[in-house]
């Protein structure tokens, strides 16, 4: 069976996310998940980081991000092309 996983938070959300992109993407790969959504909150600090831990492993990257909007609502937005993520990083 295939199966991704599309909200990932990695050690970039800061209080929120433990592991790094790297330790989420073995566990991946050893559990034998095809796909990780990483979605930290509010950044894509950690993307270059999750790129390089992606491709390493073969486990597909499907990029977004958490926004934790002012009256408590939460997004989870996946920019599909340029203009959307200056969109997302503006």
């Amino acid at each position: 069976m295939r199966c991704a996983e599309l909200q990932v938070t990695t050690h970039f959300s800061f209080l929120r996310g433990a592991s790094s992109a790297d330790e989420l993407f073995q566990t991946a790969k050893e559990l034998g998940i095809d796909a990780i959504g990483v979605m930290d909150r509010n950044s894509l600090a950690g993307i270059l980081r999750v790129l390089e831990a992606s491709r390493a492993t073969g486990i597909r990257l499907v990029v977004g991000c958490r926004l934790d909007l002012q009256d408590g609502m939460s997004v989870l937005v996946y920019p599909t092309d340029r203009i959307a993520y200056s969109r997302l990083t503006a």
